[in-house]
């Protein structure tokens, strides 16, 4: 009866140890109107943990799925409002970096290269992490 209690309750608690699925983000429209900054920065850091979690599990799919959509985010960083003072100046390179390396992990993703994917995925994250807005 106690063996039967305990191991009831310990299977109460394993659905409590998974991670919760994220919300898919959803495309941005072509050549939509410009988004703030802040809200861009948060989708970019988004879509790069997305790339590099597909990335651990080996899901190149959603690498590349990942990765279109920081070359998305990174046109739309062109155009960005209310971008900061401090990041002004670098926006156009830190835009063109974003999207050169988005477009090297798609292509990582598609042939399925481990080691050009964990570079590429290395530089995208330190490029996000400069475009943080307290810089």
């Amino acid at each position: 009866m106690r063996r039967t209690l305990l191991c009831s309750c310990l299977l109460l608690f394993i659905p409590a140890c998974q991670l919760p699925e994220r919300a898919p983000l959803r495309p941005l429209p072509e050549d939509g109107p410009p988004l703030p900054y802040a809200e861009l920065l948060t989708r970019a850091r988004a879509q790069s943990m997305i790339a590099t979690e597909a990335f651990y599990v080996n899901k190149w799919p959603d690498v590349e799925d990942a990765a279109r959509g920081l070359e998305q985010t990174a046109h739309y960083l062109a155009k960005a409002e209310d971008v900061p003072a401090k990041q002004k100046d670098q926006l156009n390179a830190v835009t063109t970096s974003l999207s050169k390396d988005a477009v090297k992990l798609r292509e990582a993703a598609k042939a399925q290269d481990e080691k050009a994917a964990n570079e590429t995925l290395q530089r995208l994250h330190l490029t996000v992490r400069e475009m943080r807005l307290d810089k």
